[in-house]
């Protein structure tokens, strides 16, 4: 195979989406505020490289609130907890930031309004995932996770005319559409949800995806074992086209045996992977003669969140109070990324 003939199509979107970014700059922005140490309760994005960067800047990753020490402040995920993790902190006297992603918060405000009105909520996702865990806490005793459509003739619901689905949001769409096309079957009056709870990130690098495939000897997607939406990259690029498929965390990860006899390489990364990583990889292609590099663009990504509440009223404090001498314009000149501040 000739040098010439090597080729990347890198897909776009790709990497981080508005909800990490939130979650990550939630974290970096609590250390300025506050210094080291933070607490963060889980990973606070299922990335790596962002947790040990996030724990050289004076982060402390915990699994239970308990681990906490009393008084000290804590960061929730970007995947959302439920309520009893929210009583745990008060209890042990924390403060809390919550840096639970937008699209998530939703999910978890149409469990609790479905559960009120007495509906039985199928929620459609993978278990012991932190945000199924999370959205299942709102009311564990009206909703039931439906783990594939493998798994739909477990369900029992009390009524079958007062029945809802709800979804994780970091699904493959194609495989939570299956699962509530079996659900449909079994549930005819199944209520849908008011839009679609699979976010617009986890979608479009799938979509991205699906287009490069077919082109693909390989595809690579950046991002680790335990992101659910990295994972389901590979799915969908092997269910797509793509001769074969791998996920890896780093560019020194890849086998240079994947590469024998390729030609076309495809490349992504999940929603929680800073492009610098991608880079690594383009720059491991680049020395092996990929260095015709063709983007693959599906969709442009616009959407911004604001940091959680409770920074966002801390920096307004520290906004208003400019330092004796200085213009107060140059005050508080942090963008966040996009972020607004308001």
């Amino acid at each position: 195979m000739s040098v010439s003939q090597r080729r990347v199509l890198l897909a776009a979107p790709r990497g981080w989406c508005a909800g990490v970014d939130r979650a990550v700059i939630a974290v970096e922005k609590a250390l300025e505020q506050y210094g080291a140490p933070i607490y963060v309760r889980k990973q606070i994005v299922h990335n790596k490289y962002v947790v040990q960067t996030l724990e050289k800047k004076g982060a402390i990753f915990v699994d239970e609130t308990e681990e906490v020490p009393e008084g000290s402040i804590v960061v929730f995920s970007a995947h959302g907890v439920a309520p009893s993790v929210h009583d745990e902190a008060r209890a042990g006297m924390l403060a809390t930031i919550d840096a639970t992603c937008p699209l998530v918060t939703k999910v978890h405000k149409e469990a609790v309004r479905f559960a009120e009105e007495d509906y039985d909520i199928l929620l459609v996702g993978h278990e012991g995932h932190e945000e199924v865990i999370g959205t299942m806490g709102e009311a564990p005793d009206r909703i039931h996770l439906v783990d594939g459509a493998e798994d739909v003739a477990n369900v029992q619901v009390r009524d079958e005319s007062k029945v809802v689905w709800l979804s994780q949001t970091t699904l493959s769409v194609d495989e939570a559409m299956a699962t509530v096309g079996e659900l449909q079957k079994r549930f005819p009056l199944l209520v849908s949800p008011p839009s679609d709870d699979i976010c617009y990130a986890t979608q479009n690098r799938q979509v991205a995806v699906k287009k490069l495939a077919p082109e693909t000897g390989l595809l690579i997607v950046v991002g680790s074992k335990n992101s659910s939406n990295s994972v389901r990259l590979v799915e969908v690029g092997l269910e797509y086209g793509a001769k074969a498929a791998h996920l890896v965390d780093f560019a020194d990860e890849i086998d240079e045996t994947w590469l024998e006899g390729v030609t076309t390489v495809g490349l992504t990364s999940g929603a929680s992977v800073p492009e610098i990583l991608v880079d690594g990889v383009l720059e491991f292609l680049a020395e092996r003669g990929y260095t015709d590099v063709e983007t693959v663009k599906t969709a442009e990504e616009h959407l911004q969140f604001s940091l959680p509440k409770e920074l966002r009223r801390d920096l307004r404090a520290e906004a208003a109070a400019p330092s004796p001498g200085l213009d107060p314009s140059l005050q508080f000149p942090w963008t966040g990324g996009g972020f607004t501040c308001p």
